[in-house]
């Protein structure tokens, strides 16, 4: 999953030597939290909405209203953005932006290509987004989870199971983190069951691996089976 393909290409942005009174008007205005700042069409630092509140927070604490309203119209972005800021490139894969979005803890990057062009702009809501995507939860269904055998095979025994009972795949993911060794977590999205079958689909996919849960989210039902390992 690249960046270029989940990136926000309508990149608002403000130059360095405006006010940072445009900057809060900008950020209301497009409903986002953070500009790339640029200076004669040069990316040259990033303000958020957090660096906004922190500037108004140690410059105005003893003033009115009209002195702070003052004050935000003569501070100029260059004084309070982030100087080079981090940037990924649309080629990036989105996981690696989520980790370097964790790391740096930020909220979100600038997408600029090979001859540093801002081409768009990356943020968490993007990534989480994209995670209830590729997770399937639009299509509702039910989400079983399981601990597998880490072998080959092992998957396609649960979904040849969903398969026969007429059940169709939203999504499938795993991961080794809290696994136990020799093993991995399953986690099969499934819609189009029927509710008369899910008793003995469940029954036969506990043959085949672990069953943790299992979220029915047509009727908002969880039944709890086990537990990750701490």
């Amino acid at each position: 999953m690249l960046v270029k393909h989940y990136m926000s290409r309508n990149v608002v942005t403000i130059d360095a030597d405006d006010s940072m009174q445009h900057a809060i008007s900008l950020m209301k205005e497009h409903n986002i939290s953070m500009l790339p700042v640029l200076k004669k069409g040069e990316l040259v630092g990033i303000v958020s909405d957090g660096d906004l509140k922190r500037a108004s927070a140690s410059d105005a604490t003893t003033l009115d209203v009209h002195e702070i309203l003052y004050l935000i119209s003569k501070i100029k972005i260059k004084d309070i953005m982030t100087k080079t800021p981090v940037t990924v490139h649309p080629d990036c894969t989105t996981e690696e932006t989520a980790q370097i979005l964790v790391e740096k803890k930020i909220s979100g990057v600038p997408v600029v290509d090979s001859a540093d062009n801002i081409v768009g702009i990356i943020t968490r809501d993007d990534l989480f987004n994209l995670l209830i995507s590729m997770s399937g939860l639009g299509k509702q269904g039910i989400q079983f989870a399981f601990i597998v055998e880490d072998r080959s095979g092992s998957i396609k025994e649960l979904t040849d199971v969903i398969r026969k009972h007429d059940g169709r795949i939203a999504s499938i993911l795993s991961s080794y983190e809290r696994a136990p060794v020799g093993h991995r977590i399953v986690y099969i999205r499934t819609y189009d069951i029927p509710s008369n079958t899910l008793p003995l689909l469940k029954e036969e996919m506990r043959e085949k691996a672990t069953l943790l849960y299992v979220v029915d989210h047509r009727t908002n039902r969880r039944e709890i089976y086990g537990d990750l390992p701490e």
